[in-house]
Order: C-alpha cells, then structure tokens, then sequence
C-alpha cells in the first residue's frame, strides 16, 4: 500500500507482524528481531574469550625454579642401604668399620676389666682420662699441663719407691712410711693450680706447670739419696717457679726496673758529676 500525501501516518501497534510479500511503508517503525539464545547457569552478561599465555611463558611457568630441589626417588631404608655397601653411598660404607671396629674395643675393655678389681679400677680410670682429654681437646695449655702434672706424679712416686726401697735393703730396721710420694703428688697439684690461681698470667700457663713438675721430679732423684731434703727443694722450686712466671714477679720486676731508672736519671742530671 502506498501513502499519500497529506494524510497522517498511523502508529503501528507493537504485537502485529510483518507479512511476507508487502512492502514496508515510509514512515512505520520496525520492531528489533530477537533471536533464540541457548538456555544457560551462568548471569546472562556477555563472556570474553580468556587471554591465551604466550608459548615461552607456558614452558617457564612449566620449568623448574633454580633454587627448588631436585625432585629424587624415595631413599632406601636404612638397613637395606647398610646391606648393600654401595660405593656411591658414603654413609653405609663409613658405618661398616666403625661397627666392627667398635664392636672389637668394647669386647676388650669388658675382657680387660673382668680380670680382677685393680684391672677394673684401671680401665674405668682411663675411660675417664680420654673422656677429659677429648673434652679439653681445644684447650691445649690446660691439656699440656694435666699430661705433664700426670707423667710428674707417676715418675716422683716412682722415684720415692726406689729410694725406699734402697733403704730397706741396706737397713732392716728402717721405717718407710711413704709419706715422701704424697707430698710430690701434692707439690704438683699446687703447680697445676698455682698457674691458674692467677689472673693475668704474663706467659704460658702449660710452660709453666712444665717447668714446676720438671724442678719436681729432679728434687725426688735428690730424695732418693738425702730422703729429708727431697720435699723441702721441691717445695722451694716450685713456690721459685710459681713467682718468677706469675704477675708478682713481673710486678716486682718492673718496679725494680722504675728504681734503676730513676736512679740513671738521678746520676744523669746530678751536676756535680760533671
């Protein structure tokens, strides 16, 4: 149908549909064409395709950190790796001797100490010496004094028995009491504790207990032939030792040297020498 001039366009009434075969007029609205969307869950809001990563970044999202740890096989039990003895596994082929060799020093020390009560005594005392020597491994003025202080009570006791000995033979009649030993043991404890009474040491602690013990050990050769000189020189010879290496002695030392000093400046200045 044709409209003609002049006359007013009538409104279209939403709900009529367009046949098919006539013409659209000039002037009618045309309804907007809906089409059927598939039903679907989510919000109906227009959905952007998701942004793909580039291939070098998938593949290091996918390589492993530098830091991270090798991923590695479950270990062994450890029985299992102790049966095997692999040369590639340290642990299993160092656990081996130590076992054995183990094994063989604690038979020992059980077979020695099992023989009699002294030889029980015996090794308990030296499982107890190394137990003290491995804990004062660090400390090696400490260490050199016990060893000397040991080997200086063993010879002064060896030496005090011999001369006892020596008197009993040549009189029947004479009273050995022994007491000699005892006060060399004593001497060099007080050696031992002597150079680490002091605060401020100027020297070496161990070289003095080892020059305390060797003055010891040649004043109990002295008492094997004059019994009643032999604990009063090691007496005086370890108090000599203990003065000249502690700080009294450098205190007494540089005192004497601040008197000569100004006894130098005294003559020096004095102008009657002159």
């Amino acid at each position: 149908m044709s409209r003609t001039p002049g006359t007013p366009r009538t409104p279209r009434t939403p709900g009529t549909t367009r046949t098919p075969g006539t013409s659209r007029t000039s002037g009618t609205t045309r309804t907007p064409r809906t089409t059927p969307r598939p039903a679907t869950d989510g919000p109906d809001t227009p959905t952007a395709a998701a942004p793909t990563a580039p291939a070098s970044t998938a593949s290091a999202s996918t390589a492993q950190a530098p830091g991270a740890p090798a991923p590695t096989a479950p270990a062994l039990p450890l029985l299992r790796r102790f049966l095997r003895q692999e040369k590639s596994d340290a642990w299993a082929v160092r656990l081996l001797p130590r076992i054995v060799f183990g094994v063989a020093a604690l038979y020992t020390v059980i077979t020695l100490a099992s023989q009699s009560g002294s030889a029980f005594v015996a090794v308990v005392t030296a499982l107890l010496l190394g137990l003290a020597l491995w804990l004062l491994r660090r400390r090696t003025q400490l260490l050199l004094a016990i060893g000397v202080s040991i080997l200086a009570i063993a010879f002064t006791g060896y030496f005090s028995a011999v001369g006892d000995a020596a008197r009993t033979s040549e009189d029947a009649g004479a009273t050995v009491t022994g007491a000699a030993a005892f006060g060399y043991w004593a001497l060099a404890g007080m050696a031992l504790l002597g150079a680490w009474m002091v605060k401020e040491h100027p020297g070496r602690r161990g070289i003095t207990v080892v020059l305390a013990d060797v003055i010891l050990v040649i004043a109990s050769v002295v008492g094997m032939f004059l019994p009643q000189a032999g604990v009063p020189l090691a007496f005086l010879g370890v108090l000599g030792v203990l003065a000249v290496r502690g700080s009294s002695a450098k205190a007494v030392a540089d005192r004497a040297r601040q008197a000569l000093d100004r006894l130098r400046t005294r003559k020096a200045s004095d102008p009657s020498d002159s």
